[in-house]
């Protein structure tokens, strides 16, 4: 029986089918993306593994990542589909409730201004709040926040608003995503290996970054995750459980001890 052809596309082609310009696929082959095929005469042509390539690519560049954030990523961690796809899959899921959550209270209140009752304030800041700002908390932070309120106090949480708001926070929450992911594939692996430690090195950068490198700060998020973590009704979810926090931690153990 013989093999099926493999189809090629030509480049316009698969612009158009990607929904992007044939300079873009240009700069993403300069910057090692991505590898068509040449003929003899030149032309570039896109098969299945240079296709499977660019889904990478545009996932992760429609997660807020920079160019060359993903060349980093598609070579090292990243670089089979399927860890792309999985990381695609819970951004997916996350914003799949997001919606729903947001579609079920606005057929509620619309459901009550018909019957003639009028909304609250605190009906319509909810429904401001879960179904216009981009920057909405995700269900797991929602259900998060009451713990954490036990442990920071305001001046606590007005430090680390202030930090949240010099930086993009689009991007940092990809970076958190891709890097959940990734820590959750590292797991059952040598925390001293070269993947983990730079797992250890980008992990604490993060939380430094949110909590302004306060120790004081970072100890007390560091206990409201652990509580999050035996808390039943909070737990089932949370982006991720304690074994990943206990592989980071060792993996920062390692980094600490090699330093």
């Amino acid at each position: 029986m013989s093999a099926p052809l493999v189809r090629y596309l030509s480049p316009a082609e698969t612009a158009k089918a990607l929904g992007v310009t044939v300079r873009a696929l240009r700069v993403y082959e300069e910057r090692g993306l991505v590898a068509p095929l040449r003929s003899q005469a030149g032309w570039r042509a896109y098969g299945p593994e240079a296709l499977s390539r660019l889904h990478q690519v545009l996932t992760l560049k429609r997660l807020g990542l920079s160019l060359a954030k993903i060349a980093v990523l598609v070579s090292g961690r990243l670089a089979r589909l399927d860890a792309v796809l999985e990381l695609q899959e819970e951004v997916l899921a996350r914003r799949r409730d997001e919606a729903a959550r947001g579609l079920a209270l606005v057929r509620s209140a619309r459901g009550r201004i018909g019957r003639g009752e009028a909304l609250s304030l605190d009906d319509l800041t909810t429904l401001t709040r879960e179904t216009t700002m981009t920057d909405q908390a995700p269900d797991w932070a929602n259900k998060m926040q009451p713990i954490i309120d036990r442990h920071l106090s305001a001046e606590d949480k007005a430090a680390m608003a202030a930090n949240a708001g010099a930086f993009d926070q689009a991007a940092v929450s990809a970076e958190w995503d891709e890097l959940i992911a990734t820590a959750k594939s590292l797991i059952g692996t040598d925390p001293g290996a070269p993947a983990a430690q730079d797992l250890a090195r980008r992990w604490k950068a993060l939380v430094l970054q949110a909590t302004g490198g306060d120790p004081a700060i970072t100890a007390k998020m560091g206990q409201a995750w652990q509580d999050s973590f035996a808390d039943p009704k909070v737990a089932p979810a949370l982006p991720f459980g304690p074994e990943v926090m206990a592989f980071v931690g060792q993996a920062m153990a390692r980094a600490t001890a090699r330093g």
